[in-house]
This record gives structure tokens, sequence and C-alpha cells, in this order.
């Protein structure tokens, strides 16, 4: 697409939801109907474009976001006949690499929520939806699968409204369900379409079936209120009774007004499998979901240059691949521009759209692209990159705490080599993955967000790297914090002959709410402690909680309040008192207390109604504690507190008791205080 395509054209879109809802190939079908590809890949067979990685292809599953681009001309609505760019970001379903969807959301204007149709909102489904409230992302829904054995359009649109706490407003109704599933009702023209069952192709418009006449005239009524309530001209007619005034235009508009406000979610349905719904939903991605232009920022290309920096890859062929949307201005091919975070200047070097691990080179790129570039070696994921002349900062993307940790060792010298930088990189793509040596063993320490993610870690130093590595167990990502409040006062005076070191501090520390982190309060008074010093004295107490006090994991939670210290005219350095914070503070949490802190996992168990019995004894046997329980059919799905420590290799175990017929999802919730039986263990085993 050209440059003379306005900017009101382009829709940056991610595909979002649970695992196994079909996320992949709708993607897939997208790309065929728009022509970008021309054959549809399968994931059952490790076809798929988007499914790039070894890993992916062997699994089945979505690992790591992919990008691509493709065009498309609604066939109706206010937008018809016009062509359009996609950006799509097709992101992963698993728990494990939610840090994957986080990341798209932050650079992306709109996504679709796939569902599928015979579950409703899943576990995943909540925790990206979640994501995206978080980073004010217009949605429409898909719910996809409806040939399937049990879907329900009704069930869904219930668990949207309860479990999201969302406004699903259905502008299709499905004719029939599972395998009876046989075409759709569109809601704003009240017309019917069926499906051609060899191609999916939908019929000419027919009239509505009698039996859903009445379904369908009750869905649309509620579809009016809904626009009604975001657009004055539809709400006077619709006091006014004056229901057959009310145009096709009309409502469009209303529903495209209610997804950029969020004050609704338009709901589509289909069976991407079988090739149905899927250009219906390409119409609705463009009529509803915004364009760069529509949100807060300005998307001008002759504003100053803006970017953000939302991903790395690395590739053995050109090297670090640099992924970037472009907020406003124009990117060129050998620019310099600047990175604000580190305040220093970067060569912009080939540019490209991405096609999955596809590549097309371009020489400039423009506001609302969604792009890479090469030879930017000193970036990192939530650089802000802009023009000289005009420096910002975006605000940077927050990534998750890890849960569990795995030692790796390599089996011979040349392989260590190979480790450390293969670690480096991959640490480097995802900022989920945490890379230490520990120091007694001198072991690499790998943290992330499941046993699933560091399994894929390993693979992937096994398959692009070719190191051959030794796993230890999993172990639990512990936490300590602080029993108590105490006041401490610490003196660090060193005299060496020469220029000495001095610091005095006194401050009170104790626990704080949980989430917080470090609350550093200065309340000193009278400039006892010169303003240039404090920040020194936050480093200190900062670099103390990341070592430990107790059992050498981190410190969290905690309120440190200054309150009053010393210094010297000569020996008094910000030096000084970063060791005087630093000792303090270790000082004060052996007097308050220690107590270790265990993540407690959010666990989702759908299981048939026989197995009930069997997984809540298991349940209980884990130390779970079980929330709530609802029942779809002879299905269960059940809701859990559970330790982490108590969950390796659940899933395994799950299926292995339910004949393979049950799943789990587990996603952390909080950090509770561990018992005091199983402190002594776990302080037992870090200093035998």
């Amino acid at each position: 697409m050209s440059r003379t395509t306005r900017i009101e054209r382009y829709r940056n879109i991610g595909i979002m939801a649970h695992i196994d809802a079909g996320k992949t190939t709708l993607t897939e079908r997208i790309l065929y109907f728009t022509g970008r590809i021309h054959a549809m890949g399968e994931v059952h067979t490790g076809s798929t474009e988007m499914d790039w990685m070894v890993q992916e292809k062997l699994r089945g599953i979505t690992i790591t976001s992919a990008a691509t681009t493709a065009t498309w001309k609604p066939m109706r609505g206010p937008f018809a006949g016009l062509s359009h760019r996609i950006n799509i970001l097709d992101t992963p379903g698993h728990v494990d690499f939610t840090i994957e969807v986080e990341r798209s959301l932050r650079v992306l204007d709109g996504a679709v929520a796939v569902f599928d149709a015979s579950q409703g909102v899943e576990p995943q489904s909540e925790t990206v939806w979640h994501q995206a409230d978080r980073h004010g992302v217009p949605r429409i829904a898909f719910l996809n699968k409806m040939d399937k054995v049990g879907a329900d359009f009704a069930m869904c649109l219930h668990s949207i409204r309860q479990r999201l706490d969302a406004n699903p407003v259905p502008v299709q109704l499905p004719i029939g369900a599972g395998p009876e599933f046989r075409g759709l009702i569109d809601l704003l023209r009240m017309r019917a379409f069926f499906f051609d069952e060899e191609t999916g192709e939908s019929s000419e418009p027919r009239e509505i079936p009698e039996p859903l006449r009445a379904e369908a005239e009750t869905l649309r009524l509620r579809l009016i209120e809904a626009c009604a309530e975001v657009e004055s001209t539809l709400l006077q007619k619709y006091v006014e009774g004056r229901l057959e005034d009310i145009t096709e235009e009309e409502l469009e508009l209303a529903l495209r007004t209610g997804t950029l406000q969020r004050q609704l979610v338009p709901v589509l349905c289909g069976a991407a499998f079988k090739n149905k719904g899927v250009r219906t939903l390409l119409d609705g991605i463009i009529n509803y979901l915004p364009a760069p232009s529509d949100v807060t920022r300005a998307s001008r290309d002759e504003e100053p240059l803006c970017a953000l920096v939302f991903k790395l890859m690395h590739d053995k062929a050109v090297g670090s691949i640099v992924f970037l949307r472009v907020y406003s201005g124009t990117l060129r091919t050998g620019m310099t521009v600047l990175n604000t975070r580190q305040q220093r200047r970067e060569r912009v070097g080939r540019l490209m759209f991405m096609h999955a691990n596809k590549r097309e080179e371009v020489d400039e790129v423009h506001a609302g692209d969604i792009c890479a570039a090469l030879n930017l070696r000193g970036v990192r994921t939530g650089d802000t990159l802009c023009a000289l002349e005009a420096p910002v900062v975006l605000e940077t993307l927050h990534f998750p705490e890890p849960v569990i940790q795995l030692a790796v060792e390599a089996r011979s010298r040349t392989d260590q080599q190979k480790m450390e930088e293969g670690l480096t990189r991959l640490a480097a793509e995802d900022p989920s993955l945490r890379v230490e040596v520990d120091p007694e063993t001198g072991q690499q320490l790998l943290s992330g967000m499941g046993e699933l993610h560091l399994e894929i870690v390993v693979d992937r130093l096994r398959t692009e790297y070719g190191v051959e590595a030794s796993v230890g167990q999993p172990k639990v990502a512990w936490r300590e914090t602080l029993r108590q409040r105490v006041r401490q006062e610490y003196s660090h005076i060193r005299q060496t002959g020469g220029p000495g070191q001095y610091a005095q501090v006194v401050m009170e520390v104790g626990p704080a709410p949980r989430g917080s982190g470090l609350v550093f309060v200065d309340e000193t008074q009278g400039g006892v402690i010169p303003k240039e010093f404090i920040p020194a004295i936050e480093k200190g107490v900062a670099g103390a909680m990341q070592r430990g006090v107790l059992s050498g994991h981190p410190v969290v939670d905690v309120e440190v309040r200054l309150v009053d210290g010393k210094t010297h005219v000569r020996d008094s350095t910000p030096q000084a008192f970063t060791v005087a914070g630093s000792l303090a503070f270790q000082e004060a949490a052996r007097r308050a207390g220690v107590q270790l802190l265990e993540p407690v996992m959010d666990v989702e168990v759908t299981t048939p109604e026989e197995f009930l019995g069997d997984v809540l004894g298991d349940l209980s046997a884990r130390r779970g504690r079980v929330r709530g329980m609802e029942g779809h059919g002879t299905v269960r799905r059940i809701s859990a507190l559970v330790p982490m420590a108590s969950l390796f290799g659940y899933v395994t175990s799950l299926r292995g008791r339910t004949q393979g017929r049950a799943s789990a999802t587990l996603r952390l919730a909080t950090y509770e205080p561990v018992p005091d039986a199983l402190q002594a263990s776990v302080l037992a085993a870090a200093h035998p």
C-alpha cells in the first residue's frame, strides 16, 4: 500500500485469546482472504505462517507474538470499498508467555478477542482482557468454533458480561450451533446468510428463518438500545418510538463510537477453521476498531519523530532485529535518532516490514506503522527513539516478576561460552526471563513465568545455539518481607589515613502493603542530611533488598522512613551513605524478623464431572483453597488458589488422573506468607 493511503485507513490490531481458542487459525484465514498468502496452513500440521519457530510448530502453540501486514476492502459499512492496511500481531494464549501480550497491547490501537464458543471466557481470556483494559485498547469479540459440539452463543454473551464486566453487543446471530451451524443473521440489515459447507462462502442475503425471527428482533432492539446510549440522535428516535427511521449507517457509526469509547464490545461469530465468518470479521475490524488518528496521541508524518521499541529478536542472518511502533513523524534509513532512556544517539540501518519471520525492506516508515529496524545495537525493550531536536520519553513497558527458577549448567567449557551468549540474547528478547549466576555454585540461574516458559528457553538453547545443558529441578521464586516495624540507627565511619568515610542514618523500617515494593520516604528536617545524599541512601536500601536477608531471596513490600542522620564536612560522600543505607537496612531487617513469602497461583481446572471429586481431593492435598465452581453441561470449571511449590508437574499429573480429559491454567495471583514449618525447611535448604 502506498503512502497515498491516509492514516485513517490504518488498523493496528492484535489477536488475543486463551490457548486453543483458534487465534492462529483465524489469523491464517485473515491472511488468506486478504491475499497475503495463497495457501492456508494448519496448526495441527505445523504449517501455519505465523507460528514459524521450531518449538511452535512442534507443540502447536504460539510462543512469541508475530507481526504481519494485510490489506482489505470492507464489503459494507462506512468504509465500504476503501482499501485499508491492517498491521496484525498474533499473540500467545498460554499464560507463561503473557509478556508477549503485554508488550503487543502497549503499541496496538485495537484488538480482536477470540473466544471458544463452547467454553466462553477462559482464564487467559480474562488475563488478556484486563491487560487490554489497563492499556485502554478498544476491542471487538469473535466467538469462534460455533461449529463445535457444545457451542452456545447465549452462554458466551453471559460469560463476557459476568466475568469481564463488559457490555457485549451482538451484531450477528448464528443460525444453528455445533454441527448445525449453517449461517449468520446480520442484525443491522436484518438479513440471513448461509454458508457453503465446502468453501465457507456465504450466500446472497435471504429472509430470516421464521423460527429465529423473534430472537433476531429482540437482539436488534438491544443493539439499538446500546447504540442509543452513545449517540444522541439515535436516543431521540428510540425515545420517540421511531425505530423504523433508524438506518444501518447510523447503527454502524454508533457502534464505532461506542467501541472507541470502550462503552461496548461488538460481538461477531463464526468458525475460522471452516472459513465461516472471517470476511465479516474483517469488515468489523475496519468498521469498528480505531485508526492511529483516532487515539489520543498525535499521529502525523509532519510531527517530530517519536517511536517505541516494544520487542527485540535475534536472527542468525542479520543479527538483532528491533520492533518499533512509530507514533509520529517519519523514520528513514540512515537517520540518526536519540534514545532518550540512555541519552545516546543511534544510527538507523535497514528498515523493514515483517511478515512472521520474513522481511520486506523499505526506505522509510511513517506515523502509524509497526516495523522493524537493524543496527540499533544499544536499545532495549521499552526505549523511546525520537528526533534529536525534540526529545520525548514515552511510558515504558512493565514486566511481571518471575515465579519459578531453574539451574542450568553447560556440559563442556566450549558449551559454557555458547550458553552465556545464548542466554544473553534470549534475555534481551524476553524481559520476563531473568538470568543470573549463583554465587555459591557458579551455576546459571534462569527465572521465568512457569515450567513451560523455562522449558522453551532450554530447548531454544539446544536448537538455536547448539548447547546441551544439564538442568536442575525447578525451584520456587521465594520472596522475603518484614514482620514488624523497628527504628534503626547506623553509623558508617572509616578512617584509612587519607580521605575517610562518614555517614550516619536513622530510619524506621517495616512492612508495606503487598505489591508495593520499596516505599522510601525522606522525613529528615533542617538539612541534617543534604538532599544530594538521599538518593544514595535509597540506592543502598534497594541493593540490600535485592540480596535478601534471611534466605538470599529478594525482600519486597517494605516501607523505609528516613528520619534523621549526621554528616561530616569532609568525609561524607554519596558512596558512604549508600553503604550506610545498605547496612542499616540489613540490621533493621534482622531485628524486625523476616517472613518468607511464596507465590500463590490462581489455578483454573476444567474437568468432566465424573472426575470432579478426584480433582478436588488432589487440589486439597496440594494446599489448595477452592474459591468457586461453575458448570456447563457435563463440564465443571474449578477456581482455586494453590501455592506454586505444590504445583510442579501438576498439569501432567492432572491429565493422568483424568484420562487426558481435564486441562488447567496457572497464573500468578499473589504472594502469601509461608507456613512456619515450611519456612524452616526452606531456610535449612538455603543454609545447609
